[in-house]
């Protein structure tokens, strides 16, 4: 692995940042300074230090998205783009996948990741992360309708499922939008519960996923989440 590409995975900057970084001589390789950011490094068995800390190897990744329209949850594809070729070519990696799925016209709150442990917890029915959802529907809804949601429906093939909550956060025409938070994760979900209320799903956007939103980032952009962010998402698969 080249000494930038190392640096850059461990968030030291970014790629013009880290060769600034090298070109000052703060780099170091088992105790000589690094001259070149193309020299190779072997993490697990070279010592590097910038600034006189000593930098540890890391394996796990983790990056929140604001999934855009038009783009399909997947690792790879032969003839659509994957959210996977958003990512730049200093983040990718062969083992990083999304957790969960947004369906191809669905927006959004999307985590990638490589850590298989986590991605399990966040998406097993023990867990029941919680996810909050923006929907643009068909026909002006009432608050009763909006009841039914949270009480609970059961669906043709006898699924029951609710919302934990829902509300009516604006109307247009013959059009709702509504905004609601769930645990469940059954298969087109709120798309059948709306259907079950006799209108469509016209656009979905997921707003948050086990807490982390995506109102900072522009559609099909990214960011590495923080070690705060990572810890609180770990805390809430080990609490459940």
């Amino acid at each position: 692995m080249r000494i930038d590409k190392y640096l850059h995975d461990q968030q030291l900057g970014t790629r013009s940042q880290i060769h600034e970084l090298i070109k000052q001589r703060r780099v170091t390789l088992n105790e000589q300074p690094v001259k070149s950011f193309k020299q190779g490094v072997d993490p697990l068995q070279d010592r590097v230090i910038v600034d006189g800390q000593v930098l540890g190897h890391q394996t796990e990744f983790y990056y929140l998205m604001n999934k855009p329209m038009g783009v399909i949850t997947a690792t790879t594809d032969l003839s659509q783009t994957t959210v996977m070729d958003l990512l730049s070519k200093d983040d990718f990696r062969s083992d990083l996948f999304p957790v969960g799925r947004l369906d191809k016209d669905t927006t959004g709150a999307l985590l990638i990741t490589n850590d298989g442990q986590l991605a399990h917890q966040l998406v097993s029915p023990k867990t029941h992360v919680a996810k909050t959802y923006e929907a643009h529907v068909t026909g002006t809804l009432s608050n009763d309708q909006i009841q039914v949601l949270q009480d609970g429906i059961e669906l043709k093939n006898g699924d029951h499922v609710k919302a934990d909550s829902a509300s009516i956060v604006g109307q247009s025409g013959h059009e709702t939008n509504v905004k609601l938070q769930l645990h469940q994760g059954k298969y087109h979900q709120i798309k059948r519960m709306f259907g079950a209320l006799g209108q469509r799903v016209v656009q979905l956007h997921r707003a948050e996923f086990a807490g982390l939103g995506v109102t900072d980032l522009s559609d099909g952009n990214y960011r590495a989440l923080t070690d705060k962010e990572i810890e609180l998402l770990k805390n809430k698969t080990s609490a459940d």
